[in-house]
């Protein structure tokens, strides 16, 4: 929940089978398929080989271009930890070697783990059983959100959106396991829900339920959820900033509900003299209210037992794991083997001391130029930018001002932290793998509830050095890269700066560009939610980005042979970014060029059509049926083909340098073309 406000360039970590070393000139031929006109299908021009030779990983969803850095960053991350082992042993508790080995050794040891079995549910299983009231469930509730274990409702201490210096008080919806609200009712899951009630079948008899008990305990917990996602709102009214923001005072609060004591409630989760939250959805929190009441405390006590369960499976004997991999990897995202342990327990090291684990990282893989070649770029696209803004006709001079002033502001976070996390006090064993996540989880909740009532610390980041990835997070204004994404084929020191502004600098547009998309745009200069357009200004933005919508709606995928359409409303941000970030970007680079001169062709590709082919390269992915039409339903990114496509197919630029005419495919009508940074 603490991560809702970051638009981050992609929902998934990917794996490719080819190495940074061998994107030295920054295109591979060998992936094109010459035999596509670029005038036809852009995406497969340069895609296709790629597409027609590749096979998925069995232990991967998909498999695309992101992840020859994240296959790379994996490989160095395992001789960091395997390195650790020996290390720990001879440093100081609490030093960065000791906190990583530590964890490592003990989600290594899978002797230990399987020799607790279900042991480690057994205590918060005692303390389900003892609820029989709604004031106790309200109890559980808030002991649970302090181990991390999955709630009906959730909370989350973080910056006031209309007062982004301040730390507020959030609360949010929750209390499901299947992927969207929509599995719960869309005919298309009917074999899902199935295969789910077999699943917690099985989970509830490996925690000791007898099978005919376990059966209908199953069948409980999918009613209970049904309900809660019934309440839920869809994902597209979620992206809202406006219909999110709903403050109530603690009394207010008090006042809609009969079985929630809300001050009780923040005292219980160690929230001191709150006076007023924000509310995600208030008619979900009336809905969980109600609920209280009217399920039985039996069904409710079924119901916790499968979170506790749910949550705790990844980390419990093989039996465990291997079932929730049937289906939450399997069943819903049709992968076929279970990845190796180590890659599993990395994932857990650096989603838990990610920053300890960052700084040997960062030592031993980030050069310093790149952080100074990355502020130029930055600045060579907030130039173009502006320079754009103050060009556009459609657009009044208060609003352009505002827009430059949100421009200029925007602050930039490259490659780690400039002040790391002081893990101080941090208690980690060998041996203790369900210990270590409980006092981890138990360390973060403290840390957490310690910013309430005090200014935001800015200086945080939302992902680990690591992370192949980018974001830009409208409380702070501000965009950040962390180092793992630079490389190639994003950002390549050997390549032309065709190939790096079509890369890593449409990525920087498009983190820019997010603080000007749909939800963004009504964040101001200070990460304040304040409407800074013109009535009419927004009225013509608007209108631009329906048009956007539609296009997209327009795209279709084929799972088992049967269509699904891409949301273009759900994906509406990530679209604007896309285009806005890409057309900046070429911008960029035709300033570049004015400053260096017009380079040679390389290939026989001018810098031009270097751009355009680098920019669609880093889209390239395949996905299994389920996890394509799991993207689908869940996802606020496009498909890659359609972030390929779609934008370019707006751009004059790329028009003229693959020699697009008008009626070709990958040209829209010229009353569709579509401007909108």
């Amino acid at each position: 929940m603490r991560k809702i406000f970051l638009s981050a360039l992609t929902a998934f970590a990917l794996v490719s089978a080819n190495s940074p070393e061998t994107q030295a000139q920054g295109i591979d031929k060998k992936n094109m398929d010459l035999s596509v006109k670029p005038q036809d299908d852009f995406y497969r021009y340069v895609n296709g080989s790629w597409l027609k030779n590749t096979e998925i990983p069995a232990s991967e969803s998909v498999w695309g271009s992101f992840s020859e850095i994240d296959e790379f960053n994996r490989k160095t991350l395992k001789a960091i930890l395997e390195e650790s082992l020996t290390k720990r042993k001879s440093v100081k508790k609490g030093d960065n070697w000791q906190l990583i080995g530590d964890l490592y050794a003990s989600g290594m040891d899978s002797l230990a783990i399987e020799k607790a079995g279900a042991e480690p549910l057994k205590q918060y299983f005692a303390e389900v059983d003892a609820i029989k009231t709604p004031e106790d469930i309200v109890k559980l509730i808030a002991t649970f959100q302090k181990a991390s274990i999955r709630t009906p409702f959730g909370f989350f201490v973080g910056a006031d959106s209309k007062n982004s210096n301040e730390n507020a008080l959030y609360l949010g919806q929750g209390g499901t396991s299947l992927p969207d609200r929509s599995y719960y009712f869309d005919d298309r899951f009917a074999e899902i829900r199935e295969k789910y009630l077999t699943h917690l079948t099985n989970m509830f008899v490996l925690a000791g339920e007898a099978k005919e008990v376990a059966e209908k305990s199953a069948k409980t917990v999918l009613k209970i959820e049904t309900r809660l996602a019934e309440a839920q709102r869809t994902r597209v009214d979620g992206r809202d900033p406006v219909k999110r923001y709903n403050k109530r005072t603690i009394e207010e609060l008090n006042q809609s509900t009969f079985n929630i004591n809300w001050t009780k409630y923040f005292e219980m989760v160690g929230i001191k003299n709150a006076e007023w939250a924000i509310v995600g959805a208030p008619e979900f929190l009336c809905m969980v209210d109600r609920m209280l009441k009217d399920v039985s405390a039996n069904d409710w006590k079924t119901y916790f037992r499968w979170r506790v369960i749910g949550s705790a499976a990844p980390f419990l004997s093989h039996a465990f794991v291997k079932e929730s991999f049937s289906f939450f990897s399997t069943t819903l995202n049709g992968v076929k083997q279970m990845q190796p342990r180590w890659k599993r327990v990395q994932g857990w090291v650096d989603g838990s001391v990610g920053e300890a684990l960052g700084q040997i990282y960062i030592e031993r893989t980030f050069p310093k130029e790149a952080k100074a070649r990355m502020i130029e770029m930055i600045e060579n696209i907030r130039e173009a930018f502006a320079e754009r803004i103050q060009k556009y006709t459609w657009m009044s001079e208060e609003t352009k001002q505002e827009a430059l002033t949100k421009l200029k502001a925007i602050t930039c976070k490259i490659g780690y932290p400039d002040k790391w996390e002081d893990y101080t006090g941090l208690d980690l064993r060998d041996g203790d793998l369900i210990g270590n996540m409980r006092r981890l989880n138990e360390r973060n909740y403290a840390r957490m509830i310690e910013q309430f009532g005090k200014p935001v610390d800015k200086t945080e980041w939302g992902m680990t050095p690591p992370t192949v990835n980018a974001y830009y997070n409208p409380l702070n204004n501000e965009i950040a890269f962390p180092a793992g994404i630079l490389r190639p084929p994003f950002f390549d020191f050997k390549a032309d700066d065709a190939v790096n502004y079509g890369g890593i600098g449409a990525v920087i547009g498009h983190e820019i560009t997010h603080g000007f998309d749909d939800q963004g745009s009504q964040y101001d200069a200070k990460g304040n939610l304040r409407m800074w357009w013109t009535k009419d200004d927004r009225s013509k933005f608007e209108a631009n980005a329906n048009m956007i919508v539609e296009q997209y709606d327009a795209y279709k995928v084929f799972v088992n042979k049967d269509s699904v359409a891409v949301n273009g409303k759900l994906t509406l941000g990530e679209n604007i970014a896309d285009l806005g970030g890409l057309t900046i970007a070429y911008a960029a680079l035709q300033k570049s060029y004015a400053k260096k001169g017009k380079p040679k062709k390389i290939d026989g590709f001018t810098g031009e059509q270097r751009f355009f082919m680098g920019w669609a390269q880093v889209w390239r992915i395949k996905h299994r049926d389920e996890a394509l039409l799991n993207r689908i339903k869940t996802d606020s990114h496009a498909p890659g083909e359609y972030r390929a496509n779609g934008a370019i197919s707006n751009m004059p630029a790329f028009f003229e340098a693959f020699g697009v005419k008008e009626g070709d495919k990958m040209r829209r009508k010229p009353n569709r073309l579509i401007v909108i940074w």
